[in-house]
């Protein structure tokens, strides 16, 4: 019993008005012609035919209700491969992708496929469980995820992020977000924005297995490749713990997982026919199942879901290298049933959230949709068991790496020693029965059934102080705060929205929880909204935990799966199989108000289901209502029907005398009333009895209490008496003890005043070294300060420095450039005077040679040419008169006096000549000096 979590998603299509009808086929509908329709149209029905049911290899029947094949247009022996499946939230739909990239939806109730999309692209994994129910994910092989809308056809969003394909995808329970795993990284998406929130990386060398999230939980499992479990928090991704390392010596590596839909088991396999089973609540190890010698790896797990079982799922799917899938019972390691052969294996399977369908890709490419309960049936028994578990720890205590069991089968066998370690070896069975009984007895808080059920017999109820939290782990609530929310979220539903005018209460927070209440049931299960009596059954929970809404929610919710589980197989029409059950056992009971009933043509319908469908809240009180309802938790679910007889029986003498439907009606609310006017006599009752009670009570306390009082005051008046007498001796001694005190206080007061002069003399002392010390101080740091300004300004003058040596020595390499400049320009002048000079000396010298021709004057001229520096000493040496000329040319043999008056006139031009130029040297001189004054170089430079 419970409704545990999980079942909130299971129970969403539980109340259907019926199954989906399917009309006959041929034998497969794998047909060319049918693929030619599908090709085609893009849009068909899936079913023609009826079951085809035909044995496998291994003895055991399978059931296909129908095959879906694939082939090439125009060429029907080419088949184009499905490659996954993945059912939708309801379990009615079916997502299937090839390799060619073609997306198909197949509606299993409305007996429809559709092609939705054509990607181009091989798919590596679908999700199709989203909060928005016509979206899907598909991963595809360029690694990248996109989602599309099955009824628009259109792209809603494309993610990139990974650099290898995709092999799983993963949705929570609200369908907002997902996690997409490949061998590298895992990643979360917000599915509202598309948007990557988080990326888990790890080193190459460990690898992921799969990243998943628990079902209707809060938490994300991560698999690693090294067998390490993570679990984290998905608000805050904070490592909530890591599951132990398993048995030492194990060669069971992790590659397929499953998780129960409550959450609460974990299954791992591999490369190995053994499975481990882990309680995540416990973090243990707690069963290892060996499978069948001729299962050597496990492919593929996954949990049968059951709508009843509270999401404590106990069928497991396992699907093998054998390419069969055999699905077995995790309690007793019983095969039940196995789909696939060797000659048709399955590559994949899904199965359906409602456990109605199972949908395997076959190796050859096909897709097998088999139905649930025709391989369920009681024809289909399976061979004796082939299971037998290896170990199992319910209560482990002891370190998973102490202890290593090889498989047995009945004997026990010596396990492995480590280093400096004795274990005793014990034989791991299947608990016994009486142990599974137990366990069932055993609840949630520490209680067990079987004590309650004493406690009630024994006192007829459940104490008022705990009966909330008895009925809550009666009822083993889960307390989903996150699956209750989702619920809440959607709003009110509408078959609920003017609910006062068919209920008017007056209490508005009673209505709005009710209303609240009702909505989430609507939007668990749509046939809650159309249900007319839903609102009688839930308002009595909702009006006792009208406080917590969460636990009225899964209270009714349980009580409407455990108590009430076949009332809507003849919806919308009251249980008819339910009131024929009650019919029986009155008939068995009390044959006579049966009969009487039959002869005024009086149903089940009008004495019996008015009690149902309000659960006795019209008819009994408060009080009697929770005691039966303490009774109808802690038994089995037909004690409510056997309740609603015997009310019935007890109310025999009245019914006897109806003799029309009317007065039958009319007699059962005469008894909801009287019922009602008895409990309110009894209740004045009960308070006039409590009343005389107390006043009697009161009496005997106001006499007890005033004999106290005398007594008291007796007593305090003797107490007072002796405490004055020992006041006096208290001040005696407090006065003889003061005086001593005084004496010692005066004695002790001068040696104070002598030593406070001292401390004083000392404190003068100290403040004076003190300020002293001050006063130094601030000198101290007067001259630190000025020898920091002088540091400073000492920086700044050799900067300032280095500034005019920089720039003198500028000056002096501007100086001297400019000086070879003008030494450049005087060199020129030189050599510029110097032609000058040798042009007038070449003048002179022609002028000569003339006069020499004209007057033989050749030598003297040809001295004047040999050398035009020594011209002024020559011409100074040189007589003043022309006599020596005249003695020296005296050996002429013929002169006249004409010749000797022009060599006269030669000389004094020839002097002539010499002073101009001697003027003209000096005129060029001092035009040189004019235009380039001598440098005065400064005496003094910078040295470093």
């Amino acid at each position: 019993m419970g409704l545990l979590p999980g079942s909130y998603t299971a129970m969403a299509t539980v109340f259907c008005k019926g199954p989906a009808v399917l009309n006959p086929p041929p034998k497969t509908i794998g047909f060319p012609r049918i693929i030619q329709e599908i090709q085609e149209q893009q849009t068909s029905q899936i079913f023609l035919c009826c079951f085809l049911e035909k044995p496998s290899s291994s003895g055991l029947f399978c059931t296909v209700i129908v095959n879906i094949t694939h082939t090439a247009p125009g060429s029907p022996s080419k088949t184009i491969r499905f490659l996954n499946v993945a059912f939708d939230s309801s379990g009615d739909s079916l997502l299937a992708g090839d390799h060619q990239g073609n997306i198909y939806v197949f509606d299993l109730k409305g007996n429809r496929f559709n092609l939705v999309q054509r990607t181009m692209q091989a798919c590596t994994a679908l999700a199709f469980n989203l909060r928005r129910k016509t979206e899907f994910l598909v991963a595809l092989a360029d690694y990248s995820i996109k989602c599309f809308d099955t009824e628009t056809k259109e792209l809603v969003s494309w993610m990139r992020g990974h650099d290898s394909s995709v092999s799983s995808i993963s949705v929570n329970g609200s369908g907002r977000y997902a996690i997409t795993t490949s061998t590298d990284t895992a990643q979360l998406w917000d599915l509202d924005t598309f948007q990557r929130k988080r990326k888990l990386n790890v080193r190459h060398s460990v690898g992921i297995q799969k990243v998943f999230f628990l079902p209707l939980s809060n938490t994300i499992l991560s698999c690693f490749k090294d067998n390490s479990v993570f679990a984290w928090e998905f608000d805050t991704l904070h490592c909530k713990y890591q599951l132990p390392t398993p048995v030492e010596g194990s060669t069971l590596l992790y590659k397929v997982f499953a998780v129960t839909r409550d959450g609460r088991i974990f299954v791992a396999g591999g490369k190995s026919n053994h499975l481990h089973l882990w309680c995540l609540e416990s973090k243990q190890l707690i069963k290892i199942i060996q499978m069948p010698t001729k299962v050597r790896a496990v492919r593929h797990l996954e949990f049968l879901p059951d709508s009843f079982d509270g999401g404590s799922n106990q069928v497991l799917g396992v699907l093998s290298q054998d390419n069969m899938m055999r699905f077995i019972n995790i309690e007793t390691c019983k095969l039940l049933f196995a789909i696939g052969s060797h000659e048709e294996g399955i590559s994949t399977a899904a199965i359906s959230p409602n456990g109605r369908y199972i949908a395997s890709v076959m190796e050859n490419g096909s897709v097998n949709l088999y139905s649930v309960q025709a391989l369920t049936q009681e024809a289909n028994k399976p061979p004796p068991p082939q299971f037998k578990v290896v170990e199992d720890w319910p209560r482990c205590k002891s370190e998973a790496n102490k202890l290593t069991m090889k498989v047995s089968s009945g004997r026990s066998e010596r396990p492995w020693k480590s280093k400096g370690n004795k274990i005793q070896t014990r034989l791991l069975k299947v608990q016994a029965n009486t142990s599974l009984e137990n366990k069932e007895n055993e609840l949630p808080g520490g209680l067990n059934k079987k004590r309650l059920q004493a406690l009630l017999k024994g006192y007829g109820e459940y104490p008022a102080k705990y009966r909330m939290f008895v009925w809550r782990s009666l009822l083993q609530l889960p307390e989903n705060h996150l699956a209750f929310s989702s619920l809440i979220d959607k709003g009110t539903h509408s078959a609920f929205v003017n609910i006062q005018n068919e209920y008017p209460i007056k209490s508005r927070k009673l209505l709005r929880v009710l209303q609240r209440t009702l909505s989430a049931l609507a939007h668990w299960s749509a046939i809650f909204g159309e249900t007319p009596y839903i609102p009688l059954l839930a308002f009595p929970f909702v009006k006792l935990f009208q406080n917590n809404q969460l636990i009225c929610f899964e209270v009714v919710a349980t009580v409407v799966v455990n108590f009430c589980q076949h009332w809507f197989e003849y919806f919308p029409n009251p249980p008819v199989n339910v009131l024929s059950m009650m019919e029986n056992i009155l008939a068995h009971h009390d044959k006579e108000l049966l009969q009487h009933f039959i002869k005024y043509n009086v149903t089940s319908q009008v004495y019996a289901w008015p009690l149902l469908e309000t659960l006795f809240s019209e008819v009994l009180t408060r009080e009697e209502w929770l005691k039966v309802f303490d009774n109808i938790f802690s038994n089995h679910p037909s004690y409510f029907l056997m309740i609603v007889v015997a009310y019935i029986v007890c109310s025999r003498a009245p019914l006897l005398h109806c003799n029309q439907r009317q007065d039958f009606e009319a007699s059962m609310r005469e008894q909801e009333t009287a019922a009602t006017v008895q409990d309110v006599e009894v209740r004045q009752m009960e308070l006039e009895s409590q009343r005389q009670l107390f006043e009697q009570h009161l009496i005997k306390d106001q006499e007890s209490s005033a004999q106290e009082m005398k007594e008291e005051i007796d007593a305090s008046r003797r107490k007072a008496d002796l405490e004055d007498h020992v006041v006096q001796r208290l001040m005696e001694t407090d006065r003889e003890e003061k005086q001593k005190a005084q004496m010692v206080a005066e004695e002790n007061l001068a040696k104070a005043e002598q030593k406070c002069v001292e401390i004083d003399w000392r404190l003068q002392a100290l403040h004076k070294l003190r300020h002293d010390d001050k006063d130094r101080e601030k000198h101290y740091e007067e001259i630190a300060k000025l020898l920091h300004d002088n540091r400073v300004k000492e920086a700044e003058l050799l900067k300032a420095l280095r500034e005019a040596e920089e720039k003198k020595w500028e000056e002096v390499v501007r100086k001297k450039a400019q000086l070879e400049e003008e030494q450049k320009a005087a060199a020129a002048a030189h050599e510029h005077r110097k032609q000058f000079l040798e042009d007038e000396m070449n003048d002179a010298l022609n002028l000569a040679e003339k006069l020499q021709r004209e007057d033989a004057y050749f030598e003297r001229l040809r001295d004047l040419k040999a050398g035009h520096t020594g011209r002024e000493v020559e011409f100074q040496q040189m007589p003043k008169s022309g006599n020596v000329c005249l003695n020296d040319l005296s050996a002429s043999e013929s002169s006249s006096y004409m010749s000797s008056v022009r060599r006269r006139e030669l000389a004094c031009q020839e002097r002539e000549l010499m002073a101009e130029v001697r003027q003209l040297r000096q005129k060029l001189t001092a035009q040189a000096r004019v235009r380039h004054p001598p440098t005065h170089l400064s005496s003094t430079k910078w040295t470093t």
